[in-house]
């Protein structure tokens, strides 16, 4: 009995949450030294290499983050996401990620820093539940980590 071959993903969602924006500039010794446009600029050069068109957005606004994901799972297009501070608590984004896996969607949750070791807070995602994976604390390599994840999916 043979598999049937799987579809080649096309185009990848990078979309990133609060804050993100200020990457590079923003607790580098936590988040890295590479800003907004090096990561727009790497995540492309993996997504080449692996196969993918990627189309990198960034927002410090819930309603344009659960927008998005929902055009996502509207599309079928397979999101990598960086939820940022909504990880902690936002049981809307939660449930926009919750439609978009529930139709069979992959989404995977990256982190640059690892939440696990860091403050109390920081280490609970509400996100983890339902995403179809999580990567974090590998800084902006969790992105290239996740390219490749989705590019054999």
């Amino acid at each position: 009995m043979s598999a049937e071959p799987r579809q080649a993903i096309r185009t990848v969602w990078v979309l990133n949450g609060p804050n993100l924006g200020r990457l590079g500039s923003r607790e580098p010794e936590i988040y890295g030294h590479v800003d907004e446009a090096g990561l727009r600029g790497l995540v492309a050069t993996w997504g080449e290499a692996v196969g993918v068109a990627v189309r990198l957005r960034q927002t410090d606004d819930e309603a344009q983050l659960i927008e998005w994901l929902h055009e996502a799972a509207d599309g079928a297009v397979p999101v990598i996401l960086n939820p940022a501070a909504f990880t902690h608590y936002s049981y809307a984004v939660r449930d926009a990620v919750a439609d978009l896996t529930a139709r069979g969607v992959p989404l995977i949750e990256v982190h640059l820093s690892n939440p696990a070791s860091r403050e109390a807070f920081r280490q609970v995602s509400v996100i983890s539940e339902v995403a179809s994976g999580t990567i974090a604390g590998f800084g902006v390599d969790s992105y290239r980590l996740a390219l490749v994840a989705l590019a054999g999916t």
